[in-house]
């Protein structure tokens, strides 16, 4: 209780300065070259990502906040009922509490641009909730609460998902609020985790299911500088693959071995395994440790397994999962999940929502620790791809898995869906969409040890300061992602020579960069920063230009369900077939992409927002085989004129077919 005192003592001294921290609080973390920003010191002004904010504030957090607080979606009425403020039962999945936690921290994320008070009053109010729903010892997990279920009994009850969104929400509440109303919440929480945990009783060897409390005990660490956050945030990776404490068979369940990333010790794995959303949360969780620890192991073990996902098991959306069942190298049962390498069937690609934006979590940790833009690519081809294809147009419909093929005769499982829905009764999906559209902008840009790394391009302002204390802005402006050209003008800064590091995505070859209009002899290499270091001041424009011309991609010959086919990719973004750009009575399975296709490209806002279209002629094929196998026939070909249309925007215009992958015929 002493120590309890102690540590909100310490974050309500430090409420003053709280707005320092950014949404991954590494700023003091000694083993990262690149640190976040301030939460808010980048706000979008116009463009693609503006946009996505506005609706985001607008709409997405609004209608999600109806949802989880009504009686459809359950989470806020399960701690009313664990409070005794209600009667009912439990509802919902048993992770809506971090469904919930979810949705509080998209709202922190909104209020850290708007500062809308109206937003920090209703949380405050959920927040009053949550804490009557908390039992004396910290204990919080509504669906043991309301069901009298013994507690840390059942990894299937997802406790620790809940702990880590728990308190990673009170972590960025508090930094964006000064209070501690939420973090005395999370405090109390994982104090009773440690006294659970630490101890690593045999019979908790195999607990925690989902890995979110990794990265939550390091936030919570790095808020209330309590080490004990830390090394127990440690402990729940070391009992990764540690089966000879306990004895346990790693095939005895589905939620064991390779299924859980429980197989082989962390630090001893090569590979990707198991259900990718545990996966991420856990690679993202390690990555937070080392960043604190500097344990080689540990980075060794994320670089192989990074390598693993990006180079052999990751789709071209940056979606990340590739089945819905199926089986690891080592036999393991595993399920929404990562399978072989170089499989990646596309019409039951399962790519879940949750998958994708936790992908562009882990790379941003990675980002962070070795600087490198390879990771800033990732996060790139994530957000503007398989990141938002989970959430329609509109911000209130929803995908759990994204397809990259969709047929008419298509089996869908219970977890597929012919157009987006209103609710999922798994809702983990939505409220992860939507805070990450909320944080984009902390993503934008890193500090250096000397200068400014800009990571993503579009519209907006920095206002932040440097390491070394001196305040900095910049205006960004950027039709980004339509349009490859991007200008940066510096608003004030530093007398001092510092650096600016522009990422050159590795798709953009041809990039030019000047200062000024004029070339300062620094080369825009694909894969890389570009850094300009220099004198700044007042008015000097930094000017990128990267070539966008569409380009049709290819798989790796091993890659069996692309052999012969075609993406289409413009930027950083993937294109797609839809059938309602189609004739009526042709599939897009009829459509074949000739190699010397030309892209007439159009500004258009028929889906409900501005983008930019790619308009050719195909080849259609009116003589496709109708038995499963058949002799060769020689094919009947006609032009038709069609369009593409970003991936993200599919199934916009009611239910069709969807192909992200083309027959290519060489011309």
């Amino acid at each position: 209780m002493k120590n309890h005192i102690a540590i909100v003592l310490a974050v309500l001294t430090a409420g003053a300065a709280c707005a320092q921290f950014g949404v991954v609080d590494n700023s003091k973390s000694p083993h990262v070259t690149l640190r976040s920003v301030n939460m808010g010191d980048c706000q979008w002004t116009d463009g693609f990502w503006a946009d996505k904010f506005k609706l985001c504030e607008e709409t997405m957090v609004p209608y999600m906040g109806e949802i989880l607080k009504g009686d459809i979606g359950h989470g806020y009425n399960n701690f009313k009922i664990a409070a005794g403020l209600k009667e009912g039962k439990h509802g919902g999945s048993p992770w809506h509490d971090g469904d919930l936690y979810k949705w509080m921290e998209a709202s922190v994320y909104v209020y850290s641009i708007n500062k809308d008070p109206q937003i920090i009053e209703e949380l405050d109010e959920i927040i009053a909730v949550i804490a009557q729903a908390q039992e004396a010892d910290g204990y919080l997990h509504t669906l043991n609460q309301l069901n009298n279920n013994e507690h840390f009994s059942n990894i299937g009850h997802h406790e620790m998902y809940n702990c880590g969104h728990l308190f990673t929400t009170a972590c960025i509440h508090h930094r964006a609020t000064g209070k501690t109303n939420f973090l005395d919440i999370a405090v109390k929480n994982a104090d009773l985790l440690y006294k659970t945990f630490q101890p690593q009783p045999k019979h908790l060897a195999r607990f925690g299911y989902n890995q979110t409390q990794i990265s939550g005990l390091v936030e919570l660490y790095r808020t209330t500088k309590d080490p004990r956050y830390l090394e127990l945030a440690g402990i729940f990776i070391d009992t990764r693959g540690n089966r000879k404490k306990d004895g346990l068979d790693a095939t005895s369940a589905r939620k064991s071995g390779d299924h859980t990333q429980d197989r082989i010790p962390f630090r001893k794995e090569s590979t990707a395994v198991g259900h990718a959303v545990l996966a991420m949360y856990l690679y993202a969780g390690a990555a937070d440790v080392y960043a604190e620890t500097g344990e080689d192991a540990l980075l060794g073990a994320l670089d192989k397994i990074w390598s693993d996902v990006v180079d052999r098991k990751m789709y071209i959306t940056g979606g990340v999962g590739q089945t819905h069942h199926g089986a690891s190298d080592r036999v393991d049962a595993v399920h929404e999940a990562f399978i072989g390498e170089y499989m990646m069937p596309n019409a039951t690609a399962y790519s879940e929502s949750c998958a994708n934006v936790c992908n562009a979590m882990f790379n941003w940790r990675m980002l962070g620790l070795e600087g490198e833009s390879k990771f800033a690519d990732v996060i790139e081809k994530v957000i503007y791809n398989s990141g938002i294809s989970g959430i329609s147009i509109d911000g209130k419909h929803y995908f759990y898995a994204n397809t990259l093929r969709r047929t008419s005769d298509q089996k869908l499982g219970k977890t597929d869906h012919a157009v987006r829905q209103p609710y999922l009764k798994c809702f983990c999906c939505p409220p992860n969409v939507v805070r990450t559209i909320a944080k984009v902008s902390n993503w934008a840009y890193s500090l250096s040890e000397n200068g400014v790394a800009v990571n993503l391009y579009g519209g907006n302002r920095l206002s932040t300061k440097l390491l070394d204390g001196s305040a900095i802005e910049l205006r960004q402006e950027s039709r980004y992602p339509w349009d490859g050209t991007v200008k940066i003008t510096v608003e004030s800064c530093k007398d001092a020579p510092l650096g600016m590091m522009l990422r050159i995505p590795e798709w953009a070859k041809g990039s030019l960069v000047q200062v000024n209009g004029k070339d300062v002899g620094v080369e825009a290499v694909p894969g890389s920063y570009a850094e300009i270091v220099q004198a700044w001041k007042a008015g000097d424009v930094i000017t990128l230009d990267m070539p966008m011309e569409p380009a049709l991609i290819a798989g790796h010959p091993r890659i069996e369900e692309v052999r012969n086919q075609v993406a289409i990719q413009r930027g950083p973004v993937v294109y797609c077939l839809e059938s309602k750009d189609l004739p009526e009575d042709v599939d897009v399975l009829d459509v074949y992409i000739p190699s010397d296709i030309k892209f007439k490209e159009k500004q258009e806002t028929d889906l409900s927002e501005s983008i930019t279209t790619l308009h050719a002629t195909v080849r259609l094929r009116g003589d496709q085989y109708s038995e499963m196998y058949a002799p060769v026939k020689k094919p009947q070909w006609k032009l038709i004129d069609t369009r593409f249309i970003p991936y993200y925007a599919w199934n916009n215009r009611g239910e069709g077919e969807m192909t992200v992958w083309l027959p290519l015929i060489w011309e």
